[in-house]
């Protein structure tokens, strides 16, 4: 029936294969097509409906498939097609003897496909090619020797929650819309305001896309707050604002600054220690400084967890500065802010209970699929009153249900994703106790690359001591490296290392890791580890093959 329906005919070929006789489709309306040759002996196999959708799909439009009549059974060939794609390469991302990174050039990647767009639509044969060329070039993230970034591996559970969201395919700004995943994230994120230690998790917050984006909500709210007439008559009605953060924090501090009409120079960046903590004197007297020349202090930002080099910044203290010179203090945990969920590592954080804000991101630490952040606000009721536009056509006021559960309008974006169910559904799956055990594993990893690396010959640290956090920062030195007595030729070669070795990682294709520049410091390596696949046996394999890779430099 099904051959019938796409005009194609099962015919017997004197064709012979291995002394089976074999049968071959051909489509009615081009007989000279032979489309698939199928050896009788291996009907059994199952071959032979593997092999019609597969030409089906030769055959088939995008016009074909759901709400197209009749369209039900194709949809699901079709959808299967796909998922398969995606589950043989989620079973090969785990994979160790797999390539982290089939590495290509950009010029070269541009022209082994053809990725350009076309007036004329593609079959869905065509589609399926371009999903697999796609994973077969993508990063396997998931891989147990990815190191790269700050959000790695895969978490099965989270993965079929971002696929039920996308079956979904609602938006978050109204609870008509979106009645479930509204009251989850009501939920989950008063759980969060309960872990950060504010009272009976009173408060507000809301999920936005990427904690740059959350910390420029924090700083928007500590400016309305102190001023709320900015948000009708704009910067030119208050008075020179200065925030402060560490010299260590993230470029989105700034970057804020500039998007909010800020400016970056009314960012003043405070001295951190040698372990890039900030200094809470330093804190103090740039304060008092800015107030001196006529300057309006209102936005503090600690890190809890900074980009480099994991630094805890001492909160209580700056907690202490910021109520004493009446300062709106943020915390943006974006790296760090997981341990919350460690008994054995929250000591880390003490003090954000007394913050105004935080920033909160499940997708690194936590492993929840991107993106997944969250901005929490001890203030009830100010995130409504500093972006709310009352849009009659979404927010109208007299519908039947609760208002306050239409969160749309305190949010600065009006599409939003629903970024919520990924996190609660893989916390119902694991619980708290599930999330403190994997986070307390990847410490535990760090610690022993730490212990493993600090006095081997060849490794010199950043910074002396047991990271905080699961940064892991350290200078390989090869032996043509290794002896030089002149400093400053050492150096200027020593920069050069880690990029070479970086750069044979993913030509090889063995694993991946970051490195960088910090301050007066030649490049180095920052392997951070978040990824819940990675064992002591992949750290063990990391320092072989860096050596390995760096041996002859």
């Amino acid at each position: 029936s099904l051959l019938k329906e796409q005009s194609m005919t099962l015919v017997c070929s004197s064709h012979e294969a291995n002394s089976s006789k074999c049968i071959c489709f051909l489509c009615t309306h081009q007989p000279q097509k032979i489309l698939s040759f199928v050896s009788f002996s291996r009907l059994n196999e199952a071959i032979l409906p593997h092999a019609i959708i597969c030409y089906f799909n030769a055959l088939l439009f995008f016009t074909d498939l759901l709400p197209a009549l009749n369209g039900d059974a194709k949809t699901m060939n079709f959808l299967q097609e796909v998922v398969d794609i995606m589950l043989a390469y989620i079973v090969e991302s785990f994979d160790r003897s797999t390539k982290v990174i089939d590495f290509h050039y950009p010029n070269e990647l541009l022209q082994r496909n053809n990725w350009e767009l076309s007036d004329e639509p593609e079959t869905l044969d065509d589609i399926l090619i371009s999903c697999r060329a796609t994973l077969k070039y993508a990063i396997k993230t998931a891989h147990p020797r990815y190191f790269n970034q700050l959000s790695t591996g895969l978490d099965m559970v989270g993965l079929a929650a971002d696929w039920l969201t996308s079956t979904a395919n609602t938006n978050m700004f109204t609870y008509e819309v979106a009645p479930v995943f509204v009251l989850l994230e009501y939920v989950t994120l008063k759980k969060m305001r309960e872990i950060i230690g504010w009272q009976d998790g009173r408060g507000d917050g809301i999920f936005s896309p990427g904690g740059a984006i959350s910390n420029m909500y924090a700083m928007l709210l500590a400016r309305y707050k102190m001023f709320p007439e900015v948000k009708e008559k704009g910067m030119s009605s208050v008075p020179r604002l200065v925030a402060f953060t560490s010299e260590h924090s993230h470029f989105s501090i700034k970057k804020g600054a500039a998007a909010l009409g800020i400016g970056t120079e009314s960012v003043i960046c405070i001295k951190a220690d040698e372990r890039g903590k900030m200094i809470p004197s330093d804190l103090e007297r740039r304060i008092i400084e800015a107030k001196q020349k006529g300057y309006v202090p209102f936005f503090v930002s600690a890190t809890a967890g900074t980009t480099v080099y994991g630094a805890f910044d001492p909160l209580m203290a700056i907690a202490d500065i910021c109520k004493k010179h009446d300062i709106w203090m943020h915390v943006d945990g974006a790296w760090g802010g997981s341990l919350l969920m460690s008994r054995k590592h929250r000591w880390k954080l003490n003090g954000v209970e007394r913050a105004n804000s935080m920033t909160w991101n499940p997708h690194k630490m936590m492993a929840v699929p991107l993106q997944c952040s969250a901005l929490l606000v001890r203030e009830e009721g100010l995130m409504q009153s500093c972006n709310q536009m009352q849009a009659c056509y979404l927010f109208q006021q007299d519908k039947q249900y609760d208002l306050s559960y239409d969160t749309g309008d305190k949010a600065l974006q009006c599409g939003r994703h629903v970024d919520i169910f990924k996190l609660w559904l893989m916390w119902r799956a694991k619980g708290t106790i599930g999330f403190e055990a994997q986070i307390d594993k990847c410490l535990e990893l760090s610690e022993y690359l730490y212990n493993k690396i600090k006095d081997r010959e060849g490794y010199e640290m950043v910074f002396d001591g047991k990271p905080q956090h699961t940064n892991v920062c350290f200078w390989y030195l090869p032996p043509g490296v290794r002896y030089l007595e002149d400093k400053v030729e050492k150096m200027k070669r020593l920069h050069k290392v880690a990029p070479v070795i970086k750069a044979r990682m993913m030509e090889y294709g063995t694993t991946m890791v970051s490195y960088q520049p910090q301050g007066d410091k030649v490049n180095f390596f920052r392997m951070v580890i978040s990824n819940p696949a990675a064992t002591f046996e992949d750290i063990d394999f990391l320092i072989e093959e860096i050596e390995r890779l760096g041996q002859d430099l």
